[in-house]
């Protein structure tokens, strides 16, 4: 199917949230990664959305390049062409962006993508994340709030991040303390600034022991209660009908989480749920295995030739591309949208 169109994406989110199942969201930064996450996603029958960081939009511009903007561009062009021939919606998001780089990420690509829709035509992505867990609430909802009227002009969803995701990714790093917890306040003043979606829809990754990368269990603890709280706190503040759930939530940092865990995200109103590290693994042990089981194959040992169809990079990329697609069929059946396209 073509990528999703804004409506479409819009749908995906309402019946994930009505439905009570959660879209992964794979993070790639290669043509062979993103292939991978598209096989994924059309062998589990899922929708999904698939996503570039900051380093993985840099590192598609070309090593050398280096330009954040250009690799996006070329990776949307060529998304748009290879996933028209699979039976599943696919939503195009950018991940973290921190304050320092939305001059030379975020902002670029939401005015190229109104120009693309004051033309008649479709935004490059269908989403993009601010991450203000750097800079004091106030100033992180007040940038939100420019960022979601640019974001509506250019018909895509805003992903904002309250609390902050602890470890790293993309050389962004958040402290593993207290701030790891969203609180109820935190929630109330996220809506007393950007609304209820009536100004744009707007996803929300509120942090509830989140950690970015790998962690052995019991290294973190995970209080998806806090979802909860957060959740029950804006229907008591603005007097919604009891039950509601006001927010759509994104599960950051999830990498080593249980099953139950995850249902009980999903059951508070995740939609979205980023993964990357145990992907990232999933595409580059079975390469590892391959090099080493062929080793007088992929290398010219004592004076010798090797043999050219197990060096070709699509033999290997091949069984990359395979093991990360199996690794996104079990996202979608931890999160319950497997099964689920809608068409």
């Amino acid at each position: 199917m073509p990528i999703a169109t804004p409506e479409k994406y819009a749908e995906m989110l309402a019946t994930a949230k009505e439905k009570g199942f959660a879209f992964p969201a794979i993070n790639v930064s290669s043509s062979q990664t993103l292939n991978a996450a598209l096989a994924g996603f059309a062998e589990a029958g899922s929708d999904g959305i698939i996503q570039i960081s900051t380093g993985g939009a840099e590192y598609l511009s070309g090593p050398t390049i280096k330009d954040m903007v250009a690799g996006s561009v070329a990776f949307a062009a060529f998304a748009r062409e290879v996933a028209r021939k699979y039976p599943v919606n696919i939503a195009l998001h950018t991940d973290h962006c921190p304050k320092d780089k939305l001059d030379g990420f975020v902002r670029p690509l939401l005015e190229l993508s109104s120009e693309r829709v004051a033309a008649g035509g479709e935004p490059l992505f269908q989403s993009h994340m601010w991450d203000g867990s750097a800079v004091p609430l106030d100033e992180n909802l007040a940038i939100a709030e420019e960022l979601l009227a640019k974001a509506a002009a250019a018909k895509a969803v805003l992903e904002i991040e309250v609390g902050v995701v602890g470890g790293e990714e993309d050389g962004i790093v958040g402290a593993i303390d207290e701030k790891l917890y969203s609180t109820p306040e935190d929630a109330i003043a996220t809506v007393e600034a950007l609304g209820l979606g009536e100004d744009g829809i707007y996803l929300t990754a509120l942090t509830f022991g989140n950690v970015h990368g790998v962690y052995k269990p019991g290294n973190v603890k995970l209080r998806p209660e806090i979802l909860q709280q957060a959740q029950e706190a804006v229907v008591e503040k603005l007097g919604l009908a009891a039950g509601s759930k006001p927010f759509n939530l994104v599960f950051h940092g999830g990498s080593g989480s249980t099953e139950q865990e995850i249902a009980a995200a999903v059951s508070y109103g995740v939609v979205k749920m980023n993964i990357d590290t145990d992907t990232q693994y999933a595409f580059t042990r079975p390469v590892a295995g391959y090099m080493l089981s062929k080793y007088d194959g992929v290398l010219k040992v004592d004076g010798e030739v090797g043999d050219k169809k197990a060096y070709d990079p699509r033999a290997w990329g091949k069984v990359a591309e395979a093991a990360m697609a199996a690794r996104v069929v079990e996202a979608t059946q931890h999160l319950g949208s497997a099964g689920k396209t809608i068409g």
